[in-house]
């Protein structure tokens, strides 16, 4: 029975999380290389994460 509980089933493209998780991680090197800021969505709303490791909204009306 507690085997059951601890079950977690597998994702259909287990590569996809880590091609992702690897991207993202790929993008903040390059933005910290080149002195600038990624662009990702935080819990619903779009946020800059600057290299030395800020983040803060992005305004609507902002240019990207």
């Amino acid at each position: 029975m507690s085997e059951e509980q601890n079950y977690k089933p597998k994702r259909k493209y287990e590569w996809l999380s880590k091609w992702v998780k690897m991207t993202g991680e790929r993008a903040r090197i390059d933005a910290k290389a080149n002195n600038k800021y990624i662009v990702y969505e935080k819990n619903g709303e779009l946020v800059k994460e600057f290299p030395n490791g800020d983040i803060v909204p992005l305004n609507k009306d902002a240019e990207l």
